[in-house]
């Protein structure tokens, strides 16, 4: 049948569609933000004031002299996650505001201390805390923001917070042993390195806290266990599905966009999952990255192993792999969804958030 004059044909009318989401997402993403900023400031405010201004420059509040700044705080999914999730349930997500913080001091506790074992120089577009204020600093507030978050979920009146800060805490002790795990990863050989050991290290390291914060906000809408564990399987696989996204950006990602260095992944020879899917393929493309990967180069030269890095990881089926497995991963997250939110109506943030965190190209 002709298009008629004034129709959309099927490809805009999906651009439009994923527009559409894009733009529901980002509403989300600025109210939550809007939410659990003035939270999270009150709490950061409370530092003793060496560790007060490492803080608020990480969070990008604050320039590196202490003179106020506007910078990026993060996208701030783990708090929407929270407050969707709430929503979901028929809770009141005013009474989750706390809760939402606290998850989001416990991912910035992480990214400081990430920052430091990674020796990643660049965050958000700028030097990263370690590289301006010393390493013991900056360990030393990731350490405080992780006690804030105990302490807001402590001081918190709602009948869901014991739960919620035993449920956190546990939390927290799976996301070390995911960066134990990927730290002891890192010192073997690329050929000594399984995909399940690193699906297993990256469930520790990202699926935990974004299942910690779905289950966080079942409990604050007074759900019974089924629906907590539920949500917890929603966010655990939505959160594998984000990183393997993020593995796959971290190689072909825009700098402008990730405010981190091109390739940095492969510069810092990780073995994220596009890599050790590519490693396990057995083609020749598998031979000539396991040989880079063994080998340090510097200026013109490592820009050449970079590209060519990342030639090899596509040729051997690293990047499709990826891909594909964050769809199937997404699938499982939705068969979860739809066991503590039967409507997909009443599920429409999480779902929304959930399409926005495995859409990312860049």
């Amino acid at each position: 049948m002709a298009q008629r004059p004034g129709e959309q044909g099927p490809s805009e009318e999906y651009e439009g569609h994923e527009a559409y989401e894009a733009f529901e997402a980002a509403e989300l993403l600025t109210s939550a933000r809007l939410c659990v900023d003035p939270e999270l400031r009150r709490a950061i405010d409370s530092l003793p004031g060496a560790m007060r201004r490492v803080a608020l420059y990480h969070f990008g509040w604050q320039h590196a002299d202490g003179s106020p700044a506007s910078g990026h705080a993060g996208k701030a999914i783990r708090p929407a996650l929270v407050l969707a999730a709430v929503r979901a349930l028929g809770g009141d997500q005013a009474m989750a505001v706390r809760a939402a913080a606290a998850v989001e001091l416990t991912h910035n506790f992480t990214l400081l201390h990430d920052d430091v074992i990674d020796r990643d120089t660049t965050r958000r577009h700028r030097p990263t805390a370690w590289t301006v204020f010393g390493e013991p600093d900056a360990v030393l507030a990731g350490d405080a923001l992780q006690a804030l978050a105990q302490r807001l979920l402590a001081e918190d009146p709602h009948p869901g917070a014991p739960a919620a800060a035993a449920r956190l805490a546990s939390c927290v002790v799976e996301l070390c042993a995911g960066q134990h795990a990927d730290c002891a990863l890192e010192r073997r050989g690329p050929d000594e390195v399984t995909l399940d050991e690193c699906l297993a290290m990256a469930e520790a390291k990202t699926g935990a806290l974004l299942g910690c914060a779905c289950a966080l906000g079942a409990l604050y809408a007074g759900a019974g266990r089924g629906e907590v564990e539920a949500l917890d399987g929603f966010g655990r696989e939505a959160g594998l599905a984000f990183q393997l996204i993020d593995d796959v950006i971290g190689i072909w990602g825009d700098p402008g966009r990730t405010g981190k260095p091109a390739r940095a992944d492969l510069a810092a020879r990780k073995k994220s999952l596009p890599v050790v899917a590519a490693l396990a393929s057995g083609t020749p493309a598998a031979a000539e990255l396991a040989e880079l990967y063994g080998r340090l180069s510097a200026g013109p030269e490592q820009d050449a192993d970079l590209a060519r890095m990342a030639h090899a990881v596509e040729a051997a089926g690293g990047r499709d792999w990826a891909l594909l497995h964050a769809a199937d991963r997404m699938s499982r997250a939705l068969n979860q969804l739809s066991r503590a939110v039967p409507l997909p109506e009443e599920a429409g943030g999480l779902l929304v958030l959930a399409e926005f965190v495995t859409r990312r190209t860049h």
